[in-house]
């Protein structure tokens, strides 16, 4: 395992589970238990080194800065990784990566990554700015899915992106 992986591992995807997610949410009965939720979440999202907080990796057109990279590993699947200064948009950013971490790149072309957050009771509550933002990351997300599903990964592995 290298240091960027260390740096940016989280537990989304791996010991937080989707399951584990819709379980919880659908025990929410209103609005402040699913935000109290986001906020428990995003603090769990460690945070991202200075270093690679970077240009690159800063997704343009978001209210509140939000960062997502991504690393292919030695198994050819994706990890992704991510921060923002927002601590709901964190917790958001935190549902996201539990959606998308470890998979093989063609696992995630077309699909619906934001559907997850209407089935978490989360999305009809959201602002429109908020709404944007997760449009972005999804959009970056298949973006860079299908730019991989199309690719010779041999290449790209364990390389910060």
């Amino acid at each position: 395992m290298n240091l960027m992986y260390l740096q940016t591992s989280h537990p989304f995807g791996t010991i937080i589970t989707l399951y584990e997610l819709l379980e919880a949410f659908s025990h929410y009965k209103c609005w402040e238990e699913r935000y109290r939720s986001l906020i428990l979440l995003g603090e769990k999202l460690p945070v991202l080194p200075a270093i690679l907080k970077n240009s690159n990796i800063e997704l343009t057109g978001c209210e509140n800065k939000v960062w997502l990279g991504y690393k292919i590993k030695s198994d050819n699947k994706l990890h992704f990784y991510g921060d923002s200064e927002s601590r709901i948009v964190r917790g958001l950013l935190a549902i996201f990566l539990t959606r998308i971490e470890g998979r093989y790149p063609k696992e995630l072309v077309g699909v619906d990554l934001l559907i997850l957050f209407s089935r978490l009771g989360l999305q009809k509550n959201m602002g429109a700015g908020r709404s944007s933002g997760l449009r972005l990351m999804s959009n970056k997300v298949l973006q860079i899915a299908k730019m991989l599903s199309e690719t010779d990964l041999s290449s790209y592995i364990d390389e910060e992106r």
